[in-house]
């Protein structure tokens, strides 16, 4: 298909502002169809869940659909989609819950790829547990985070291996199947952080083979919240602190307090946005994803070397985003010069490619790049070629200013 970038562009009324956005990995601006579900669903009745009223029937309705467009977006059941605040929220809930069964001497291994999202739960809970944490690192020449690195930390003594699909701040895919098929082996669960990844690459929990996956809806074009999906027979193992009259049912036993009901419509809408990026594509809405996901795949592809080609015409950068596999995520710092007066410099140009390291705290530290991080450029899909073109065109003018 042809990836009618105009058409998609006109569905973000954001864009009219006139800034070119590399901010997609914090957040991505917001297509017309979220916007108006969102508005919709609160200009309706709308109750706590129930079949009774009208409003009660709107909130079920909302709550079941969101459930299901997940399942379709990430490869899931319907039965196993948890919602919550943020994917940091339902990772620290999901590692308390854990922790009960860990004992001293047990094992938990994070790696230093990771959103500390993905470290800092697992390292309190440990902690709390007396449990030993075991860390894996990456090469920071190439960015690479291989199988053989978890390998070389796990014994049978592992109850969690928590890892990331790609790093948020640097883009690396890490073989996430290979380390969850690791992680089983020795009896252990894996988690995976899937923030970034979802963004990017149509999710297959199934073939992942992750026990847990996390993602937040707002990366995707979506409201603010975040999601996790597991297998259901899994959850039903697991039992949370919760209130005596809540429900034991999953996955509801892990939803504390009402669900965002208005911010769930808006994230069945970007679902079916997402959905609807090839619109030659027809069938399921699964089926229309795996399309849509292709050619958006594509077309951050095209970009991203388009950005490649012109950084490396500037000199003075260093690119730390070089895995084999890797997000359209670039990771830069300039010879002599400033990530952060390098963003305030693009800013001021209608250019959004903020600096910093992004709570990839150890990611960072292990680049050598301290608390710092650098410039981080991220494709989204509403992104254009003007955009990487005023981009480079800023970068050049600030390089040698």
């Amino acid at each position: 298909m042809t990836y009618d970038i105009a058409a998609i562009r006109s569905q973000f009324p954001a864009l009219a502002a006139g800034t070119a956005h590399f901010d997609g990995p914090g957040g991505t601006q917001t297509p017309r169809r979220v916007i108006r579900a969102v508005a919709d669903a609160m200009s309706r009745p709308l109750s706590n869940r129930g079949r009774t009223a009208p409003g009660e029937r709107n909130a079920d309705a909302i709550v079941v659909g969101a459930r299901a467009a997940m399942a379709d977006l990430l490869g899931a059941d319907p039965a196993g989609i948890v919602f919550g605040r943020s994917a940091t929220q339902l990772t620290y809930d999901f590692s308390r819950t854990l922790a009960t069964t860990w004992r001293p001497g047990d094992e938990v291994v994070v790696t230093r790829l990771d959103h500390d999202a993905n470290i800092r739960p697992w390292v309190q809970a440990a902690a709390r547990a007396g449990a030993t944490v075991r860390w894996a690192g990456f090469d920071p020449a190439t960015g690479e985070l291989t199988a053989d690195d978890i390998r070389a930390v796990l014994s049978e003594r592992t109850r969690l291996v928590a890892v990331t699909a790609a790093s948020n701040l640097i883009g690396t895919r890490p073989p996430v199947a290979e380390i969850a098929r690791l992680a089983h082996e020795v009896g252990a669960l894996c988690h995976v952080d899937g923030v970034h990844y979802a963004a990017h690459t149509l999710v297959d929990l199934g073939q992942l083979g992750a026990d847990f996956f996390v993602c937040s809806a707002y990366k995707f074009l979506g409201p603010h919240h975040g999601v996790l999906a597991a297998r259901p027979e899994l959850l039903r193992t697991l039992h949370p602190d919760k209130l005596l009259p809540a429900t034991d049912a999953v996955p509801e036993r892990f939803e504390l307090g009402t669900l965002p009901y208005e911010f769930l419509a808006g994230t069945t809408a970007a679902v079916d946005f997402l959905a609807g990026l090839d619109p030659s594509a027809t069938g399921t809405r699964r089926g229309r994803l795996a399309a849509a996901f292709t050619a958006l795949a594509g077309h951050e592809d095209s970009l991203r070397t388009r950005i490649d080609k012109g950084l490396s015409a500037l000199g003075g950068i260093t690119i730390h985003s070089r895995a084999a596999d890797r997000t359209p995520t670039l990771l830069l710092t300039f010879e002599g010069r400033s990530t952060t007066d390098a963003y305030g410099f693009l800013a001021e140009r209608g250019v959004h490619a903020p600096s910093g390291s992004f709570y990839a705290l150890e990611a960072s530290r292990h680049l050598g790049l301290g608390d710092t991080g650098g410039l981080r450029v991220g494709l989204a899909p509403y992104n254009d070629a003007e955009d990487v073109d005023r981009l480079l065109a800023g970068l050049a003018e600030f390089l040698t200013r």
